[in-house]
Parts: structure tokens; C-alpha cells; sequence
């Protein structure tokens, strides 16, 4: 088997380099020699001036045409705001790639003042295999975290609890500059300060370049690096007013922050450092209700009490760059912190009761004094390189070490009710689990063929996380905490992960396509062992797999584009879900996992257009996924008043939809962007011997208006609308929330202030709260409606000390943050 993976890798590693007939260049701003991102390049023959080709420049204002005729050729360069250039006597050789250099536009004078007063950067850009969307688009986030950028975004959800889902899947793989990092995406999310993003890229249907892990697909982060030389400063600040509801609470939430970034370029170096904290605590409150059935018993126990959430996070990052020369590049970068989320449970059971036929046979009222803190305190570093040739291959490579001290202790306090000195029972639960992860990627991009471009590359991963799980319940009689040895345990996951791609891409005439292959092996060894000593066990899992993907897109002409793409994911699973040892989440949920957990693995297919007309634009995709081994969350019971949580393999989830956006500019002053997602969500399969057989509609809204009041003012509305859908058990209801902002700029826009409104409710709409309902017949039900925090005032101020563009990168947690 080791043989075949070596001479498969081997296969996908080798290229060869083929001749290529065309031209190159790079476009930049004549006065502040910026490169200029998506500004229009067209080629035409000289004899008849008729268009060849033409195409668009990418971040660092890079720009090819290839496949071309020898002859000779003109180019026009054109962007809005500047001059029109035309680029004349091009003539190309055959089997040659002409470098035209740098070329220069100039700023338009007389469309200056228009561009500033009415000019709007795009909301969202459509790509062969993704969309570009610009956070500053997006008022509402502002001051707050990437999390409140992408719950703008098509095709994505954040629900009460923030998970984050992608056309209703959760699972995806997060990419800080193109980087890729395994994470919990709503936890490294929330560490992403809102301002420091430029761009969202979500590709739903990624290249087989990419690795396979996210069965939702990838979700990029853009901040970009240095462009000219110089230093910019930007600081943010960000207060919230006092909660306007009262959820009787014991503390009152606290919402405030700061982050600042520097970055210095000076010739061959590029220096940045940045820092932020962030407060940002949630008020609010849960209302349950809960009975199981065993035999001719059915048990009762509704709940109503706080559940709220202090949360903490405060890092530090630097990065350093050296370009020596045009062909070499060097990045250092290292990445620090704490975070901390503390949840507050404290709920009154307050008619807890049991009956026989009808007839109560005992109750009681008891209060459940809950708090559960998630910590995490990380350093990571990482070092990259990459190699331009002379025939304009790149060859690169990427490090990256990770240490991770992931933990926190769960109280669960079972009290009297009025009389809180009585204790029924006092448990305490704990966790230390240090993880260590290792990524090393190599690739080559060789020299442009006759068919296209091909890429290569290899990846390496290794990831340890050990578990010290400690649960301890007091001895109402000796005072003393004593171990609970069937919820104790040590827990040592260890994985390897080898990989290797190969894929072809390029376009001819009107068409653009890319078709790749990526050749995967796993090994995964899980350790556990119990705290008394009569539990030791190692689990064994591993795979080879291929993973194909394809894109094929084709231009009717420059306003209508029709694509189709496939491409094969794996989900795989966390050390929580496999951790077979019960966890105390709360008085009535015990919360466990399943060791011999399978991947999850999906084929998606989807088909798309995109649209424009004039300064308007509209956009369709219908897709479908299948999900194999689809692991969901679902219930037994463990006795008669607690539930036992439980991650399992339940079968296979299928998703068949059509999400479609709009963008409109009725007029100079006003701006729409709306898109909305519906789909058919069914799961089939079994669990515990039991069939699963559940289906829904499904559907999501993300919308937002845009007034400009004036060139320094504007005002902005959303709306963020999930309906109700299906589980393997039940279903969750509907959430939505609307936002109200208002953005005011001075000193040319160096300086501006943000009036937000968040969670409007006014006390009418039942906004920012959810249920979930979970159900099993002749077994339980249990239905929970989570209320959290309306009418939330927010300030936020940003101060830019300088005209330097923020184009800091920073590197991002691989593995921890997954965990936390």
C-alpha cells in the first residue's frame, strides 16, 4: 500500500514545462505606484482591430493573456477613476511570453470628485471558482469580529448559538491569506477584528489545490500584504451602551474593545504588528421543557433561568517579510493569545415531577447553579518561502508549528429551591488537553503550457492532542470530592495526514476551466483509558482516498457567465465527538462521544450564472450535496431526569437548492444587496437500531440597503432571516435578526464613527432567540427556546493616522482553535 501512495505522489509531483505563446504585465497607480486589483485588460489585432481577448488584473495588479497568435497587437488598460491607457506595438513572438512591465494609469482629475462623493466599491465580484465579497460593504460588522462580516454574506447562516453553516451545512475549513487553518470557524472567526478585513472569498466547490477537509467548503480572509513603501497606523475603539432589557441576570453584560494594526514597508522589508481585545459578553435567558418515559413512568422537569456568556480574548501578532529580489520571497510570522468564554447556566427546575398512569407519585422544585468556562492560550510561528524561475515557474513552501493548552472546568451545583443552603449534589469537571500540530506544503506552479497551467504539490500533517479529563462529585458526609471514575478518563488522538494534487487550469476563447485530482492518506490512532484502570483501548482508522474536482465556465459575452463545477470534501472528527466519556454539560445533559466516529465525506455539484447590467447585477446557482457518514447529535436517555448526548454516524444528509443574489443601484444615493438560499434538506439512515427518515424545506435572506445621506454620511439597514429546519431528532425554529447603522467620516475619511443598532426588537419581533426541539416517541422530548439580547447600542470609532492602504498579513491557529 506504501508503495502505491509513494508512486501516486511521485506521479502527481512531476511536470513538465511546455511552450506558450502570449503577454504580461502589471498594472499600478501612476501617482502612488499601487498595484490596481480588477482593473480591465483588453488585447485587439493592429490590422483589424478586432478584440483578441481580455481579462482582469488579481491582487498585486498582474494580469495574463495566453494561448495567443504570433502578430502584432494593441492593449488598452482601463479602471474606473482613471485615465485610459493604450498600450501600442505589441508584437509577439511565437512560443514567447512578452513582459510589458509595469504600466501606469493616472488618477482621472475631472472624475475625482465624482468618484469621492458618489464612486462605491463592489459589494460582491464573481470568479471562476469563488465570490469576492468587501467587508467595508457591510456596516453592521464594523467594530465587531469576521463573524459579523459573513452573516451578511449569501449562502451562509449564523444561528442563536453561532454556528456558522454554508447553504445549511456546517463544517468548513477557514483560509487567512490563502492559508489554510483547522478550526472551530465561529471561535477563530470571532478572533478576526472586522476592520481588518478587506475581502471575503467563499469557494464552495474548491480545486483538488486545496485540502479536502470542510464539507461546506473553504471561507478566505483577504488583509493582503504590503504595496508601497511607508508605515500606516489605523486604531479602532468600540463601546457598547447598557443592556436596554433586563434578563435578570446576576452580572450585567459588557460589550467594549480595541485593535490597532501597524504596518511599515521600507524596500526589501515589510513589518507588521498588531493587537486587539475584546469584551463581548451576551445576556440572556433559557426556558425548557423536558419529560422522559421509562416503562409506565413519565418524568417531568420544566426549567426556566439565565443563560448568558461572558466572553474574553486579547492576542498578539507580528510578521516580518523579506523580498531580496523579484524571485524570492521570506515571511516569519508568530501569533499569541488567551481567550476565555465563560457560560452561565443558573436555571430553577420548578415543578419537577414524575407519574405513574396519571398520577404524580412524587415533586419537587430544585435550583441548578451552572457555570461552564472554555479557555484556550496558544502560540503559534511560521515561516514561508517561495521562488519565482526565470521561465516564471513558482515553486513554494510553507511551515507551520502550533502549541495549544485547551481546558476549562464545568460547575454543577444541585441546590434547594426557595432554600438555596440545601445541596442535593456539588459535581466539579475539569480538562487539560495540550494539542501539538505540525503543517508543512510544498507547491509548483510550473511555466504556462500550451493547454494551460499545471500545479503540483504535497502536503504533510501531524496532530497529537492528549485529554486529562477529571470528574469529581463532594461527599455530602466527609466534605471531600471524590473521582466519578465512569466520567474520568485520558484521552491521546494522534494523526497523520499525506497528500498530493495535481490539476490543470487555463481558458481558450470564451471558456476558463480547471480540472484537478488529489490522492489523500490518513492514519488515526486513538488511545483511551479510564481513571480506575480497567478501561484501555486504542482504536485504529485509516484511509487512502482520491478527491476530483472540476470547474468549467464559459462567457457569452462580458455581461452573462455560466459555470458548472464538482468537487469531493471530507468532514473529519474532532477529539470531543470521539471522546466516549460522558461531560456534565448541566444538570439534565450529560454530552459524550463516539471513538469509532467515520469522516464525513460529500460530493457537490452545482451550476451557476451570473449577470450584469450596468451598474446592476444578479446571480443563480442551483446545487446538490450528498453526505456520507453524516454525523449529527442526537439524544438517549440516561435516566429519568438527565439526557445523554450523543455524536453520531446517522446516515446520509442530501441537499438540493438554489440560492440567487441581486445587487441595485436605483440611483447615485442608494444602494441594494440581497440574495437568499432555499433547499430540501433530507437525512436518512439509523441510530441506536432505530430509523432516521426526516425531510424539510429549508430557506435563508440576507439583505441590506445602503443610503449615502452625503459624502461623509450614510445610514444602512439588514436583515438576516433563517426559517425552521430539520434534525436527525427534531428541528430548530426560525432566527432572524435586523441591524440598523450609521456611518458618519471626517478628515477625508481618516476619521470615522459608527452608530449601530443591532438585534433590533423594540419588544415586537422576537428577534435573537431560537428554539430547539428534539424528540423521540415513547422515549422523550425536550423543547428549549433560547432568548438572548435585543436592542444593543454599539460606538465605534476608527482613526487611520496616515493615507497608507491596511495590506498587513497575519498567520492564523491550524489546529487548536477546532477544539476550543
Amino acid at each position: 500500500m506504501s508503495k502505491t501512495i509513494l508512486s501516486s505522489l511521485l506521479f502527481l509531483l512531476s511536470g513538465l514545462c511546455m511552450a506558450q505563446t502570449g503577454i504580461k504585465g502589471t498594472l499600478k497607480d501612476a501617482q502612488e505606484a499601487l498595484p490596481l486589483e480588477y482593473a480591465n485588460i483588453a488585447l485587439y489585432a493592429t490590422k483589424d482591430s478586432s478584440l483578441v481577448a481580455g481579462t482582469v488584473t488579481n491582487a498585486e495588479g498582474q494580469f495574463e493573456i495566453l494561448d495567443q497568435q504570433k502578430g502584432d497587437y494593441y492593449l488598452i488598460a482601463q479602471f474606473m477613476g482613471y485615465d485610459k491607457t493604450v498600450v501600442e506595438n505589441i508584437t509577439i513572438a511565437k512560443s514567447e511570453i512578452l513582459d510589458l512591465k509595469t504600466i501606469l494609469l493616472s488618477p482621472n482629475q475631472q472624475l475625482l470628485e465624482e468618484v469621492e462623493i458618489t464612486g462605491k466599491a463592489f459589494t460582491t465580484m464573481h470568479k471562476i471558482d469563488r465570490q469576492v465579497y468587501e467587508a467595508n460593504s457591510f456596516q453592521s460588522s464594523q467594530g465587531g469580529t469576521a463573524n459579523d462580516v459573513l452573516r451578511n454574506l449569501p449562502s451562509l447562516t449564523i444561528d442563536a448559538s453561532g454556528n456558522i453553516s454554508v447553504r445549511g451545512t456546517t463544517g468548513f475549513v477557514v483560509m487567512i491569506n490563502g492559508k489554510p487553518v483547522q478550526t472551530d470557524p465561529a471561535l477563530i472567526l470571532g478572533q478576526i477584528p472586522a476592520n481588518s478585513i478587506q475581502n471575503v472569498e467563499l469557494v464552495t466547490a474548491p480545486s483538488a489545490k486545496y485540502d479536502p477537509e470542510g464539507k461546506a467548503g473553504i471561507i478566505n480572509i483577504i488583509t493582503s500584504i504590503g504595496a508601497t513603501d511607508g508605515t500606516f497606523v489605523q486604531a479602532n475603539t468600540k463601546i457598547g451602551l447598557p443592556s436596554v432589557q433586563d434578563y435578570d441576570n446576576k452580572q450585567n453584560a459588557v460589550r467594549y474593545g480595541a485593535d490597532f494594526t501597524i504596518n511599515h514597508r521600507k524596500n526589501d522589508w515589510d513589518i507588521s504588528f498588531g493587537a486587539s481585545y475584546l469584551r463581548n459578553d451576551l445576556a440572556g435567558r433559557r426556558e425548557g421543557n423536558v419529560y422522559t418515559i421509562d416503562g409506565d413512568t413519565t418524568t417531568y422537569f420544566p426549567s426556566d433561568g439565565e443563560r448568558s456568556f461572558d466572553e474574553k480574548s486579547y492576542s498578539g501578532r507580528f510578521t516580518v517579510g523579506y523580498t531580496p529580489n523579484e524571485s524570492n520571497t521570506f515571511s516569519l510570522g508568530f501569533y499569541g493569545g488567551k481567550r476565555s468564554k465563560d457560560r452561565t447556566a443558573d436555571i430553577i427546575y420548578y415543578d419537577n415531577h414524575a407519574e405513574v398512569n396519571g398520577e404524580t407519585i412524587y415533586s419537587m422544585q430544585y435550583y441548578n447553579e451552572n457555570l461552564r468556562i472554555r479557555r484556550g492560550d496558544f502560540v503559534l510561528g511560521s515561516f514561508d518561502y517561495s521562488h519565482t524561475f526565470k521561465n516564471k515557474a513558482n515553486l513554494s513552501s510553507s511551515f507551520l508549528y502550533e502549541y495549544t493548552m485547551l481546558g476549562g472546568p464545568t460547575t454543577n451545583l444541585n441546590l434547594g429551591y426557595p432554600d438555596t443552603d440545601i445541596v442535593y449534589q456539588d459535581e466539579y469537571n475539569t480538562n487539560d488537553n495540550p494539542l501539538h500540530g505540525v503543517r508543512f506544503q510544498t507547491d509548483y506552479k510550473a511555466a504556462p503550457w500550451s493547454i494551460g497551467t499545471f500545479e503540483t504539490g504535497y502536503q504533510f500533517r501531524n496532530l497529537n492532542h492528549t485529554g486529562d479529563f477529571v470528574y469529581e462529585r463532594k461527599n455530602n458526609e466527609t466534605g471531600e470530592y471524590e473521582l466519578v471514575p465512569e466520567f474520568s478518563s485520558n484521552v491521546d488522538l494522534t494523526r497523520q495526514i499525506h497528500s498530493g494534487y495535481g490539476q490543470l487550469s487555463g481558458e481558450k476563447d470564451k471558456w476558463s476551466y480547471s480540472a484537478g485530482l488529489r490522492l489523500e492518506y490518513m492514519d488515526r490512532e486513538l488511545d483511551l483509558k479510564d481513571k480506575a484502570g480497567t478501561v484501555d483501548t486504542t482504536y485504529y482508522y485509516d484511509f487512502v482516498k482520491l478527491y476530483p474536482s472540476a470547474t468549467l465556465q464559459y462567457a457569452f459575452n462580458e455581461d452573462l457567465t455560466l459555470k458548472a463545477a464538482y468537487s469531493k470534501r471530507v468532514q473529519r472528527t474532532t477529539t470531543f465527538k470521539m471522546n466516549p466519556f460522558p461531560e456534565r454539560e448541566h444538570s439534565e445533559t450529560l454530552e459524550q462521544g463516539d471513538p469509532t466516529l467515520l469522516p464525513e465525506f460529500v460530493d457537490l455539484t452545482e451550476l451557476g450564472l451570473v449577470k450584469d447590467f450596468g451598474k446592476n447585477s444578479f446571480f443563480a446557482t442551483t446545487y446538490y450535496s450528498h453526505i456520507q457518514n453524516l454525523v449529527n447529535r442526537v439524544n438517549t436517555v440516561y435516566n429519568d431526569t438527565i439526557l445523554n448526548r450523543i455524536y453520531s454516524n446517522v446516515g446520509t444528509g442530501k441537499s438540493l437548492g438554489l440560492e440567487a443574489g441581486i445587487e441595485l443601484n436605483p440611483t447615485k444615493w442608494w444602494n441594494i444587496f440581497a440574495s437568499g438560499n432555499i433547499y430540501q434538506y433530507i437525512i436518512k439512515g439509523t441510530f441506536d437500531d432505530r430509523p432516521i427518515d426526516t425531510s424539510s424545506w429549508v430557506y435563508s435572506i440576507n439583505a441590506n440597503t445602503s443610503f449615502d445621506l452625503s459624502s461623509s454620511l450614510k445610514l444602512q439597514w439588514t436583515l438576516n432571516y433563517l426559517s425552521d429546519r430539520n434534525t436527525a431528532q427534531g428541528e430548530d425554529s426560525r432566527f432572524f435578526s435586523p441591524n440598523l447603522t450609521l456611518k458618519k467620516t471626517f478628515l477625508d475619511g481618516r476619521l470615522s464613527t459608527t452608530l449601530q443598532w443591532l438585534n433590533m426588537d423594540l419588544g415586537l419581533l422576537d428577534t435573537n432567540e431560537q428554539r430547539i426541539t428534539t424528540w423521540r416517541e415513547n422515549e422523550f422530548y425536550t423543547t428549549t427556546n433560547y432568548v438572548y439580547e435585543v436592542d444593543m447600542i454599539m460606538i465605534n470609532i476608527s482613526f487611520t493616522f496616515n493615507e497608507l492602504k491596511n495590506k498587513s498579513r497575519f498567520i492564523k491557529s491550524e489546529f487548536g482553535e477546532k477544539e476550543f
